[in-house]
């Protein structure tokens, strides 16, 4: 049972980020019911938020090698958003992390523009951290405040808010290609 919650932990980040945070913060709240770890479910999420994030920028990277990547990459507004990530690089992955819809494209263009891995990973892992610890501070304060059941409204609600986002997304993306 433990190795499925951690697992899923690990692994919902590759499907819906938000979602994850929010559920390993509520059950982190709900540790001594489960019988879980706070810390260890804390160091899960983060492990998969950077696992699932880290391999967009190997895929910016790789991109790298196709030609018609390539000669896009090379119009001026390219160039212009590549010299404002590469100088602002820090800045463009905090913002991504906390700004829905901009975590992908920031992460690929990251690898992309080539940006040195090792900062890259720095920033990466930094904003990972204060993003769960932001997360599952404010859970355990609703938690305190309202009880267990407004822990996992709350997670349920965000959950619900992101699924919401996406879907209102992709509604808006397919409505603009039939136009």
């Amino acid at each position: 049972m433990m190795i499925a919650l951690y697992a899923s932990l690990f692994l919902a980040p590759f499907i819906q980020e938000d979602a994850a945070v929010f559920g390993g913060a509520a059950a982190a709240s709900a540790s001594g019911m489960i019988g879980a770890d706070p810390a260890s479910l804390f160091v899960t999420v983060v492990a998969g938020l950077i696992a699932s994030d880290v391999w967009k920028y190997w895929a910016g990277r790789w991109a790298q090698t196709h030609g018609k990547v390539r000669a896009w990459a090379e119009k001026p507004g390219v160039v212009a958003a590549k010299e404002k990530v590469l100088t602002r690089l820090g800045a463009t992955l905090f913002a991504a992390r906390f700004i829905p819809g901009t975590r992908i494209a920031a992460y690929l263009a990251a690898g992309l523009f080539g940006a040195p891995f090792l900062p890259f990973l720095g920033y990466l892992v930094a904003s990972a951290i204060l993003y769960v610890g932001l997360a599952f501070g404010l859970v355990a304060v609703v938690g305190a405040a309202a009880g267990e059941q407004a822990v996992h409204a709350l997670a349920i609600a965000v959950g619900a808010a992101a699924l919401l986002f996406v879907g209102f997304a992709l509604w808006r993306r397919r409505r603009v290609k039939l136009s």
